[in-house]
């Protein structure tokens, strides 16, 4: 599971055997669980995250969506 980022105590990473899928972000924090697809940037999944947080955490992954995907690719050596 490589992590690409913590910010504010929320893990960034993507699991290392989903380069099948489109590229997307999990984010994890206190028992809560998220899914960001990067292109575009949009929520796939929510557990346990309010609502705030939630459009809290798409700003930052739209902020950061060029270096998750950058990430993305260099691990699954192709781009999507």
């Amino acid at each position: 599971m490589p992590t690409v980022l913590r910010w504010n105590g929320y893990r960034f990473y993507f699991f290392s055997n989903e380069g099948f899928e489109p590229p997307h972000i999990h984010i994890d924090k206190a028992g809560c669980s998220a899914k960001f697809w990067l292109s575009p940037v949009a929520a796939a999944r929510n557990i346990g995250y309010s609502a705030k947080e939630m459009a809290e955490l798409a700003r930052k992954v739209a902020g950061e969506r060029d270096g998750f995907l950058e990430a993305w690719n260099g691990y699954f050596g192709h781009q999507n």
